[in-house]
């Protein structure tokens, strides 16, 4: 029987002092799993510490290790995009550098692939997550966004260690538009989804990368490229304030009626011209967004530069025609 080919692909970003003892986990892994051929696909998303040299090191001491260093930062899911066009693995495993994710829980989620009627992509969810309070924050506002926005189910968890199918990475590379976020990709290709428990440790060395600034760019990805949801939001809050003001300049009217002395409010009339505003500029940001982005879709703006690979001479990316 030939031997399954499983690709790890992991995005790099200041770990140069973590990424060799995932490498080497995933390794020990192998040996308990001789059964399947491993790949480990490492992308340096322009990291400015010295994980390329690492990486490159890595590939040196183990053959099935390959790896890129994309020209500049590009946040995590191109640099998983980018990973997933050389991977080869009839199943490609997502994880993170930063050594929080118990590695042995991946036979767990690529088990559960194939119970029952068997599922496209499973990810794994934790008990309990050790990360920051404040990236605990917004991975829970992530989290609402894919369920209310894109349809992610509830039980989902919003973990990056997921497992798919071959051919969901191969529709999900066929995505070329700028602004990448995986789990729109993923459940705009197959709702066959489902989420295992896995374990998830603390943090030994250095600190999340995620700030709130770039948890924000993730979740406003999340939000304009795979939903018009916000568009409608926008229109029914724009309703709901010219229903408002209608109201208030009737109640206006019969004050003055019922009592022609009474003076007219500069407090109030502040009030509702600064909520009238504030409600019409939140407006034309909801729609500069989307305007936003598909002029940069139509300038055909790279979600990625690869700058150079480990093995540039084999790799080629896979075909996603």
């Amino acid at each position: 029987m030939k031997k399954r080919l499983i690709s790890f692909v992991i995005p790099c970003y200041r770990s140069e002092l973590t990424i060799r003892g995932v490498v080497e986990e995933i390794l020990d892994l192998h040996k308990l799993h001789e059964e399947d051929d491993y790949e480990i696909i490492l992308v340096s998303d322009a990291s400015p510490d010295n994980v390329w040299d690492e990486i490159v090191k890595l590939s040196q001491d183990y053959p099935i290790v390959k790896g890129l260093e994309l020209a500049k930062n590009s946040g995590q899911h191109a640099a998983l995009i980018a990973g997933y066009k050389i991977s080869k693995g009839d199943i490609v495993v997502s994880l993170d550098d930063d050594g929080q994710i118990a590695v042995e829980d991946t036979y767990k989620i690529i088990d559960h692939m194939y119970e029952g009627k068997g599922y496209d992509v499973v990810y794994g969810k934790y008990h309990v997550k050790k990360h920051s309070f404040f990236r605990n924050i917004g991975s829970k506002m992530a989290g609402w966004m894919g369920v209310h926005l894109i349809g992610v189910p509830k039980n989902m968890g919003g973990s990056s260690f997921f497992a798919a199918k071959h051919f969901i990475i191969v529709e999900m590379c066929k995505y070329t538009n700028s602004y990448v976020y995986l789990p729109g990709l993923v459940f705009r290709s197959t709702k066959n989804v489902d989420a295992v428990f896995v374990n998830h440790r603390a943090r030994e060395i250095g600190k999340s990368n995620y700030s709130f600034i770039r948890l924000f760019s993730l979740w406003v990805n999340g939000a304009t490229t795979f939903s018009i949801k916000p568009l409608r939001l926008a229109t029914l809050l724009g309703c709901i304030s010219a229903f408002a003001g209608v109201i208030f300049s009737i109640v206006l009217v019969i004050r003055k009626l019922l009592n022609p002395d009474i003076q007219a409010g500069w407090a109030s009339q502040m009030c509702v011209t600064l909520v009238m505003c504030g409600t019409i500029l939140l407006l034309l940001g909801v729609v500069g967004e989307y305007i936003g982005r598909i002029y940069m879709s139509e300038n055909h703006s790279p979600q990625y530069v690869i700058r150079q690979k480990t093995e540039p001479e084999n790799e080629t990316e896979k075909d996603t025609e």
